[in-house]
């Protein structure tokens, strides 16, 4: 599997996977702290070939995230859910520890943000609500589940609303979701 964009993660043992997975171009972020440089050679390689941001499902890897979505709107973003990132001897997490295979599927499954037109339905904090994804005693476990489903990412409630509508997301994907949600907790 070839990769037309940059990818972008957090050190060389993440590129080492890639690599392992995909025939790709990486840029290291080298920690949670970017430089400007870095900044500055994500902004050219947007301009090149694009990029597409693929960090640990942490929260030095949302910072990450968050910081080059920043300055780099276009960018695309590949996710993976935690527990496919977990090292063996389950100590750490990183993309470094995960399997080829779903490496090529996240990066398979890339986003691009987009700002909301209308003809998508928003997906509002109410809605969040009646799914269970906010205010419930298990709305992180469903949210982490959602993100699964949706290839957006594990988030807390706040950036879960705002991801469902970056990545617009439709009140259909969304409603199939919840229900294979609701499907998996009923037959557990």
């Amino acid at each position: 599997m070839e990769i037309k964009e940059f990818i972008v993660v957090e050190g060389k043992d993440d590129t080492t996977a890639i690599k392992r997975a995909v025939h790709a171009d990486t840029i290291e972020t080298n920690g949670s702290a970017i430089s400007e440089e870095v900044l500055r050679r994500i902004q050219h390689a947007q301009v090149k070939r694009g990029v597409i941001v693929f960090t640990d499902p942490d929260y030095p890897g949302r910072r990450i995230r968050a910081i080059i979505e920043e300055r780099v709107p276009d960018v695309k973003h590949a996710f993976l859910p935690k527990k496919k990132t977990i090292a063996k001897n389950g100590k750490s997490l990183g993309i470094e520890h995960a399997k080829d295979e779903d490496i090529r599927y996240a990066l398979s499954n890339v986003y691009t943000p987009r700002v909301a037109s209308e003809d998508v339905q928003i997906i509002t904090l109410d809605d969040l609500i009646v799914a269970q994804l906010l205010s419930h005693p298990n709305a992180k476990v469903r949210r982490e589940r959602l993100g699964e489903l949706l290839n957006i990412g594990s988030t807390n409630g706040k950036q879960l609303h705002k991801r469902l509508q970056m990545f617009q997301i439709t009140l259909e994907q969304f409603g199939e979701a919840i229900a294979q949600i609701n499907q998996e907790e009923q037959n557990a």
